[in-house]
């Protein structure tokens, strides 16, 4: 058995989530070794679509521009009727609320591929391929009472391909991105909590040169007997999912038919399926769509991430999009902590933050499941034209589309309070308009960098300036970064002067109009060991 060697962050998973993890602790300085246990990427297509926060995400990576390039805008989706009529329309912007097109479609694979690329640019970040990990155990420091109060190192043993030499590692955090059949998960004791839906799909990707009859955003067939999803992905790339009867399938000599005859609403094909007929059936796979939520994220410094934590229907195009914004919003915390001294109270606010969110956008997947096939006991057919009703009342679509990522809930560093007038901004996301810096156009976020900011419309007092100094947060006047009014109009409706934005860019505090001081101190500074004044702001 080899010494073990420590490592400030081990990560258990080489999927999309694990390497946007790596990525973005080494943004804030912080070292990493990525676990895979396969040697190279997944080569066929799985997730399709993500949204602007997500795009922006990507740009705190610094991997935007490369993703922009293999990426398709799209106007978003439709939810149509057995004869394909349209039910509802939930449309989306090309330049939404973070800068970006509210809806992208890509190429799991290519997306995979540019992570793994940025992954071995970084100094921080190492990757070991060919590696499985059989056990996570976290040692327990001593006089701690709790499940997640701080904890001594986390050792994780593994076996190297090859070999049945079992070697350790001692990690001061494991991250758990291992996927929904997570060793991490188990290790924890965690349980899933089953938010009722489970269907079996049949999955298609699809390169074609054939004339394809398509909307350019993705189509739900809403039918009890026959539910479908289409969507173009890229130029010749094209995805159908049906859910099929238990004595349908599309294998043996019959298969060919079966499929004409499920895709004859899109594209006329050939009787047979000779090789150069244009129509290449890249992936087929059968999925059984599930919606659960972990019942712990955490324990000690051991944390699920992605589908550890997390399952959700596709049907709003979610479930990788929740697993990146688990990494944004833990990296910066954990970097906090290890960089920086922050308490260890400040990680418990990453399962307080996300799982509420998670829960929720499980949830718009199911009700949109439902929408489409009604589920399948009696109460199905009564579902589904309840939910079909409800989405042709003015607003009720544009209110989903606008909710698929709601504001965090209140918490140490969401302090939402009810106005009487004007928008709550705590915990929303700041807006990311255009701006000019040193003479160039450029997103807002590559003006903030990686840390605290605070922008502020009004000459910052001396109560704001102390605090902006302790959290080394720049301090940006809004009037002088040349956008479109974007952020003084932001900050107008939430009857605010200034905003705290996190790292993440959420708003962690305001000064509210006419006041010159943050109303929130006291409850987020013992969280980061900050205090008020620069000369008191150092690790306890």
């Amino acid at each position: 058995m080899k010494a073990a060697s420590r490592r400030p962050v081990v990560i258990i998973g080489a999927g999309p989530v694990g390497v946007m993890a790596a990525l973005l602790l080494a943004r804030h300085g912080v070292p990493s070794l990525v676990l895979e246990r396969h040697q190279d990427i997944y080569p066929l297509p799985r997730a399709v679509v993500v949204d602007d926060e997500i795009r922006r995400i990507l740009q705190s990576a610094g991997v935007h521009e490369e993703f922009a390039a293999l990426a398709r805008p799209a106007p978003g989706l439709r939810l149509l009727d057995a004869g394909r009529r349209v039910i509802a329309e939930f449309p989306r912007s090309m330049h939404g609320h973070h800068g970006f097109p509210q809806t992208s479609m890509f190429d799991q694979p290519e997306l995979e591929r540019l992570l793994r690329d940025a992954l071995t640019r970084s100094p921080e970040c190492e990757l070991w391929s060919g590696v499985e990990v059989v056990s996570v155990t976290q040692s327990v420091a001593r006089d701690t009472d709790g499940p997640n109060d701080p904890t001594g190192p986390v050792q994780v043993t593994f076996r190297r391909d090859g070999t049945d030499e079992e070697e350790h590692l001692w990690a001061d955090a494991v991250l758990g991105c291992d996927g929904a059949g997570s060793l991490t998960r188990d290790a924890i004791g965690a349980l899933w909590e089953d938010l009722r839906f489970e269907e079996s799909w049949r999955v298609i990707d699809v390169r074609t040169s054939l004339p394809v009859r398509t909307w350019e955003g993705a189509e739900q067939i809403c039918s009890p007997t026959q539910p479908a999803t289409f969507m173009r992905v890229s130029e010749d790339r094209y995805r159908w999912e049906f859910r099929l009867a238990d004595d349908q399938n599309l294998d043996g000599p019959d298969g060919w038919e079966r499929l004409r005859e499920l895709v004859a609403p899109w594209v006329d094909l050939p009787p047979d399926a000779s090789p150069g007929n244009g129509f290449e059936v890249v992936r087929q796979a059968q999925y059984t769509f599930r919606a659960r939520l972990a019942d712990r994220w955490r324990k000690g410094r051991v944390f699920l991430l992605g589908d550890a934590a997390h399952l959700t229907p596709p049907f709003v195009g979610q479930g990788l999009c929740a697993g990146l914004r688990d990494a944004q919003n833990l990296t910066w915390k954990l970097a906090q902590v290890l960089q920086r001294g922050a308490h260890e109270g400040l990680l418990d606010t990453y399962e307080r933050e996300r799982k509420p969110h998670a829960r929720h956008v499980i949830r718009v997947a199911v009700a949109v499941g439902w929408a489409m096939t009604g589920g399948q006991d009696r109460a199905a057919a009564f579902r589904r034209a309840v939910v079909g009703t409800a989405c042709r009342i003015p607003g009720v679509t544009a209110a989903v589309s606008r909710d698929l990522s709601p504001a965090l809930t209140a918490g140490p560093l969401v302090r939402r309070r009810p106005r009487l007038t004007g928008r709550v901004l705590a915990g929303t996301f700041g807006p990311q308009p255009w701006v000019r810096h040193d003479g160039r156009r450029v997103r807002l976020d590559d003006v903030l960098g990686d840390s605290f900011a605070v922008l502020t419309a009004v000459p910052p007092m001396a109560q704001m300036t102390a605090v902006a100094t302790a959290l080394g947060a720049p301090t940006i006047r809004v009037d002088d970064l040349g956008d479109d009014g974007t952020l003084a109009g932001w900050l107008a409706r939430g009857r605010a002067d200034a905003v705290l934005l996190r790292p993440d860019r959420v708003v962690m505090d305001t000064v509210p109009a006419g006041s010159g001081d943050f109303t929130d101190t006291a409850a987020w500074a013992p969280l980061l060991h900050t205090a008020r004044h620069p000369a008191d702001a150092r690790p306890a």
